[in-house]
């Protein structure tokens, strides 16, 4: 049957009446100019970056607690984190047993005998220290959780480091001889020791200490 010219040309007008007055839908998530300058702007206004972020203290701080969450030892978990002048991290460590002695063989208790687990673990800023990248340590600062025994303070002397900055000290009622004989040792090789100051933001890092 032929087609009628001029109805093919109505219908075709018919059409394009019906699409020019249905509403065009805009594609999602599409900011208006107006929307879009003004988002940079505020960004501008803010200087261009987050001003929340944490300080170099709380990072290296967060550091050594991470790392103390690697101990096995079911009463007391310490870590330690070595930085260089360049805030620059050298070396990490937590309290553990050596290389080769299993966490499951030896004994984590504090037993008379053999059974004590103080003649066997490594402390975190040893482990830290032994472990470091091939960087020297001297002039280093050492962040750690908990402040150094006499033995610690020893290898840190010994290695160069300059600075102690601690989360915690021992309890009054659990400081022994070898924690005095700690602070009078890094006294008198001038190693400076600082009790960490938390920024405001530490909270979101800290919260395990707190």
């Amino acid at each position: 049957m032929p087609i009628n010219p001029d109805e093919d040309n109505m219908e075709r007008g018919e059409n394009q009446k019906e699409d020019s007055a249905s509403p065009q839908k805009k594609p999602r998530n599409s900011l208006s100019n107006d929307e879009s300058n003004g988002a940079e702007s505020s960004i501008e206004k803010s200087g261009g970056k987050r001003s929340d972020y944490i300080s170099w203290e709380d990072y290296f701080m967060g550091l050594a607690v991470v790392a103390s969450m690697r101990s096995k030892d079911p009463r007391t978990q310490v870590g330690a984190c070595i930085v260089n002048q360049n805030n620059r991290v050298i070396g990490v460590g937590y309290n553990g047993f050596p290389n080769g002695c299993s966490d499951d063989k030896f004994p984590w208790t504090r037993e008379k005998n053999t059974d004590n687990k103080n003649l066997y673990v490594v402390h975190a800023e040893m482990n830290a220290i032994l472990n470091k990248n091939s960087e020297s340590a001297m002039g280093c600062t050492i962040y750690v959780t908990l402040f150094p025994c006499n033995e610690c303070a020893k290898c840190i002397i010994q290695s160069g480091i300059k600075k102690v900055v601690y989360l915690q000290e021992k309890a009054k009622k659990e400081v022994k001889l070898k924690d005095k004989a700690a602070k009078k040792m890094l006294k008198a090789a001038e190693v400076e020791t600082e009790k960490f100051q938390p920024s405001k933001n530490w909270n979101t890092i800290g919260r395990k200490f707190n």
